[in-house]
């Protein structure tokens, strides 16, 4: 065997790798090996280097929508009614003044008394009306423009245009029993009360009495006690500068009948509406002194 045929056979022997994937067409059980050619490779699109140009979308700008204001409705300010200076039932100084003022001009041809009532309310309408200042509810009341116009018109009155000396009665026109020392001389006929010292009428203011059910007691009587700030007991009324003269019975002020005037009754009590007057009064009377109520 020569040199070439050795070589050749170990060649063969040795190449056996993994490399030869292929068989032999010829041996068993082994299947045809088909050649396949090259697999074809899918060539890819070539990407565009520069995106196209985009198209604007015009947008609609979103508006909040604003409200439209509510006109508001103010109703026509009515200007405020000034509250009455004076009207029925007021008792004080002022009063006196007013009736002064308005006697001035012919309106009140009484004597000033103070307490306001349906003279001086008629007085002060009349007043009104003919200088055009009546108010609406026809009240009768001095308003701040009606008591100016009236200070405009007229004067301050002096004081004993104010407070006139009451007019002194005939000594004969007075109870027999109220002309000697000091008396509360009370006519139910003149629905007056009369302060009577040693015959000589120092003051008078009007009273009112009792109603039928509980009369005011006639008779001679004395004052008893005294009492500034009473309060009734049996009634829980107040009965300020109460002068007690017959058991419960008494001269004292009465606000209704302040505000009332002759509507009303007391109890069987003198009541006086002229607080002023009834204060003064009240400084003047001592327990022990007189108290005569006739008609």
């Amino acid at each position: 065997m020569t040199v070439a045929v050795v070589a050749a056979a170990l060649a063969v022997l040795t190449a056996c790798g993994p490399q030869d994937t292929g068989a032999d067409p010829k041996a068993p059980g082994t299947p045809p090996t088909t050649s396949a050619g090259p697999t074809p490779t899918a060539t890819p699109s070539p990407l565009p280097t520069t995106a196209p140009p985009t198209t604007p979308v015009p947008t609609t700008p979103v508006r909040t929508p604003v409200p439209t204001p509510v006109p508001t409705t103010t109703a026509p300010s009515t200007p405020p009614v000034a509250p009455a200076l004076m009207s029925v039932g007021s008792s004080s100084a002022r009063v006196r003044e007013l009736q002064a003022r308005l006697g001035q001009l012919g309106f009140f041809s009484r004597t000033p008394t103070g307490y306001y009532g349906t003279v001086t309310q008629h007085a002060v309408r009349d007043f009104q009306e003919r200088h055009g200042l009546a108010d609406a509810a026809g009240t009768g009341s001095v308003s701040p423009t009606t008591w100016a116009r009236l200070k405009s018109l007229t004067r301050q009155p002096t004081h004993q245009e104010m407070y006139p000396a009451p007019p002194a009665k005939a000594a004969d026109t007075l109870d027999p029993r109220c002309l000697t020392g000091h008396a509360m001389c009370v006519s139910k006929t003149t629905r007056t009360l009369s302060w009577v010292v040693d015959g000589k009428v120092l003051a008078s203011m009007d009273v009112r009495f009792g109603s039928q059910y509980t009369p005011t007691r006639e008779g001679l009587f004395h004052v008893t006690f005294k009492s500034r700030d009473h309060v009734s007991t049996l009634y829980d009324t107040p009965m300020p500068y109460a002068m007690f003269f017959s058991g419960g019975e008494a001269v004292h002020y009465s606000a209704d009948f302040a505000a009332r005037g002759y509507a009303g009754a007391s109890h069987g009590c003198v009541n006086v509406r002229d607080r002023a007057a009834i204060a003064s009064l009240f400084d003047q009377v001592h327990v022990g002194d007189k108290v005569v109520v006739h008609w």
